[in-house]
């Protein structure tokens, strides 16, 4: 039986979720862009509505018949839209990295008898899986996160692209890091402690501080963990610069009598500067290395990612690698294999067995591919 789902958003990742769930089922897909909703009007299953979703009651409307929801909105606009669709009693994943701690919303979630898995993307998301599932399995020593996504074509100055909004990128690059060193969290500017990886599909990257453990640091007691962001060598430099300089500030600043927000301002002259041309090939990487003791033996898992733009499909592979983690999701919690009221992190879906390879299995159907090595 289909079952009706509502998507929050249609951008690039709302849009690729969308999609993937009308294999399925019966999808609403809900935005105030008109532009990004034509893009899913000729697909079977799909059903458009434009809607402002800054508003409560659009969202209530908008979710009353719903079995499930997926919140692809903005970060700026997660915590409350997710606040809502969870006062409404309706399960929900969330893909939107919102920067408030979403655990202020465990104990509504738990009373509405809710399960909100929050973060479900590929970084956070797939990452807190898999040490989700390896927690269970052995005593984890240390965590290593590296991710990126990056267009193939290189232009100065930024050699970057933004797969979604260029102000939830600026965030991570004006929140302080935390990662977790010998049992201590330690907190770090971001864009700091830069080193240098190679991969062997596009050369040298270059891997910074960023606050991408999130919940992790809440969940798991684990002595060593961090999560790095890359980019192409040099593109620090000019995040720094615009970073120190104030184009990030988020206070109010007076220009000839009119109050703005730098980081306003910022984004929106980012915004044509970081926009992926249409069907531009990108990549998404990550090299994820787990460390620990298992059966009283040193023990190392490594798994590597490299995904790229699918022609076929026109998906950037930032959103087929985020969108289908969030699917592989949802089909857990309909089917039931995963169920907990309350406020679930991907971490909390790795450590019931057979979600991580159930995860993984459904994203290679669609040819994402988690390379395993075990030393």
């Amino acid at each position: 039986m289909k079952r009706q789902i509502v998507v929050l958003g249609a951008g690039m990742a709302g849009r690729a979720i969308a999609i993937d769930l009308a294999k399925k089922h019966l999808v609403k897909s809900a935005d105030i862009c008109e532009s990004n909703l034509r893009k899913l009007a000729k697909i079977d299953n799909i059903t458009t509505i434009v809607s402002n979703l800054s508003s409560k009651e659009n969202i209530k409307n908008l979710i009353i018949d719903a079995d499930l929801v997926v919140s692809a909105v903005p970060g700026f606009m997660g915590f409350q839209t997710l606040q809502t669709v969870i006062s409404e009693s309706r399960d929900v994943v969330d893909i939107s990295f919102f920067p408030e701690d979403c655990f202020e919303l465990d104990e509504l979630a738990g009373q509405k008898g809710v399960t909100a898995v929050v973060d479900c993307g590929v970084a956070p998301g797939m990452g807190n899986v898999i040490l989700g599932h390896h927690k269970t399995k052995m005593q984890v020593e240390s965590y290593e996160c590296y991710v990126g996504g990056l267009p193939f074509r290189r232009s100065w100055p930024f050699q970057y692209k933004a797969p979604f909004s260029p102000q939830d990128v600026i965030e991570e690059y004006i929140r302080p890091a935390r990662y977790i060193k010998d049992g201590k969290m330690l907190t770090m500017p971001a864009l700091s402690e830069p080193e240098f990886m190679e991969f062997a599909e596009i050369g040298t990257l270059e891997a910074f501080n960023t606050d991408g453990l999130r919940s992790l640091i809440r969940t798991m007691d684990i002595p060593n963990m961090i999560e790095k962001t890359m980019r192409y060598p040099g593109h620090i430099d000019y995040m720094k610069m615009l970073r120190d300089c104030g184009f990030f500030q988020t206070e109010e600043i007076d220009v000839n009598g009119v109050k703005i927000k730098p980081i306003d301002l910022t984004s929106k002259l980012l915004f044509k500067e970081w926009k992926l041309e249409t069907n531009e090939p990108e990549f998404t990487v990550m090299k994820i290395i787990i460390s620990g003791i298992a059966k009283d033996k040193p023990v190392k898992y490594i798994y590597e990612l490299f995904d790229k733009f699918d022609p076929v499909s026109q998906t950037s592979s930032m959103a087929r690698t985020t969108d289908y983690a969030a699917t592989a999701a949802v089909e857990l919690l309909l089917s039931g294999s995963f169920r907990k009221s309350g406020i679930n992190p991907p971490e909390y879906i790795g450590a019931v067995n057979g979600c991580l390879t159930k995860m993984l299995s459904y994203q290679k159907k669609r040819n994402v591919n988690y390379k395993v090595i075990k030393v």
